[in-house]
């Protein structure tokens, strides 16, 4: 698998690594019979597990939770987050690409690579799937572009919030991309925006 390949050759290069998967349907995470779930089955809506080595989150959500939310739950101590699916962000993407399967799903404009067993006729590179070293140099250069965001703060009832590396970055081209689209708001110098909630 292309995505466990890279990871190793992240882990070799020292990069301390997140993955973040995104499912269409539902999924079981908790193991049946187990205390975390028949606690959740009984109504606890968020469960955690923690032990010396690992802590497990499971929680029920009303709605899909939105990639920047998911990043903050990550924590500082990560170097890279690789996510599979959200294909409406703003981040980097990499099509993996197979010839039974036609068309890229994504535009060109939006990738910085594909992973492909065919050549496609699109200004991106290309890379085959045992090309592992180059795509992880790829990944690398193009996360070190994308984290150079401008500074960027968000304050809640006049407190500032703690945004991480990646929640920053993604917020950052979400809200230039947004602002570019308008009429008359190139160049972008600073961008102040405020949101009052009604009575």
């Amino acid at each position: 698998m292309l995505l466990e390949q890279l990871l190793k050759e992240f882990e070799q290069r020292g990069r301390r690594l997140a993955y973040i998967k995104h499912t269409a349907g539902d999924f079981q995470f908790d193991e049946p019979g187990k205390d975390t779930w028949r606690l959740a089955q009984a109504g606890s809506k968020t469960v955690i597990i923690s032990s010396t080595s690992k802590i497990a989150l499971i929680k029920h959500v009303e709605y899909e939770q939105p990639l920047e939310k998911l990043l903050n739950l990550i924590g500082d101590d990560i170097d890279l987050v690789l996510v599979e699916g959200f294909r409406e962000t703003k981040s980097p993407k990499i099509e993996v690409h197979r010839k039974e399967l036609g068309s890229l799903y994504c535009s060109p404009d939006e990738l910085v690579a594909i992973v492909t067993d065919e050549y496609m006729n699109v200004p991106v590179p290309q890379f085959s799937p045992h090309e592992i070293k180059e795509i992880a140099n790829i990944i690398e250069k193009s996360s070190s572009d994308f984290s150079s965001e401008d500074d960027l703060a968000l304050l809640v009832n006049g407190r500032e919030v703690a945004l991480n590396h990646f929640a920053k970055s993604i917020m950052s081209r979400t809200l230039q991309g947004m602002v570019s689209s308008l009429k008359g708001t190139t160049p972008i110098e600073n961008i102040q925006i405020s949101l009052r909630r009604g009575p």
